[in-house]
């Protein structure tokens, strides 16, 4: 039975008489709505890339990067920090439950399931709804690990000593001495390396030894009775050997 423009019923079913080949559209059928690739729109991506990227390196020229000194071994003193987007692992593992002889509990098993509930997220919850409302289970995993993360980040963040972490880390001139001088072996001895660092440079919350400005018997002093967070007798050598690494601390200038 044939009705209408070449069709033609066959049951309940309505099939072309005469097959096309599938024919992609042409643009000029969506005026306004949509573009070639090349070369209008890559040309538009790599003027955006451009401004973009002209605009970060006048970002970098501007502002002097945040950098800290060389990092130094000996330095036992120095409490790094990692970048922000770790801030809330690294808050994590300051809990008892997550440190300490617990430590594989904090680094791997809870960020563990916290990333695993939201890879299977989407595999629980298969609705086609794609309102949040209509996937409580989806949305609930996200809600919560943003939550989490938003609290740890900012917990890391009250809670860290950013003066004494920019102490640490800030870049002051360098000397050049004999570590076979006896002043040094001294110095090593008595556990000033831990917090002063092998390069005399400071560390957290511990002043460089370079430049300071001192005479010997102002050294002889602090290191006898102590200073600020320098409590008194740290020093445990004799007074020759005080006399001898008060000379040779004091004689330390950057050139």
């Amino acid at each position: 039975m044939h009705r209408g423009k070449g069709m033609k019923f066959v049951g309940d079913s309505r099939v072309p008489a005469e097959r096309k080949p599938n024919i992609p559209k042409d643009y000029s059928e969506y005026p306004g709505k949509t573009e070639a690739f090349w070369p209008n729109f890559l040309l538009k991506e790599w003027m955006v890339g451009a401004v973009f990227l002209i605009g970060f390196l006048c970002l970098t020229i501007a502002h002097e990067p945040p950098l800290e000194k060389i990092a130094d071994p000996s330095d036992t003193a120095y409490i790094p920090l990692p970048d922000w987007y770790f801030l809330f692992l690294y808050q994590l593992l300051k809990y008892s439950y997550a440190s300490g002889p617990y430590n594989a509990i904090g680094a791997f098993i809870i960020p563990g399931l916290a990333f695993g509930a939201l890879l299977i997220a989407p595999f629980i919850d298969r609705g086609p709804e794609r309102r949040p409302s209509k996937r409580p289970l989806a949305t609930g995993f996200m809600l919560l690990a943003l939550a989490g993360i938003t609290y740890l980040t900012w917990e890391s963040v009250a809670h860290h000593d950013w003066e004494a972490a920019a102490q640490q880390g800030k870049i002051v001139a360098e000397v050049e001495f004999d570590k076979e001088d006896e002043g040094y072996k001294i110095f090593e001895a008595n556990g000033c390396i831990s917090c002063h660092g092998g390069d005399l440079q400071g560390g957290a919350g511990s002043p460089a030894l370079v430049d300071t400005g001192l005479t010997p018997e102002e050294v002889a002093d602090i290191a006898k009775n102590g200073k600020g967070a320098m409590p008194p007798g740290m020093f445990k050598g004799s007074d020759e050997e005080l006399q001898k690494l008060a000379e040779f601390i004091s004689g330390l200038e950057s050139k």
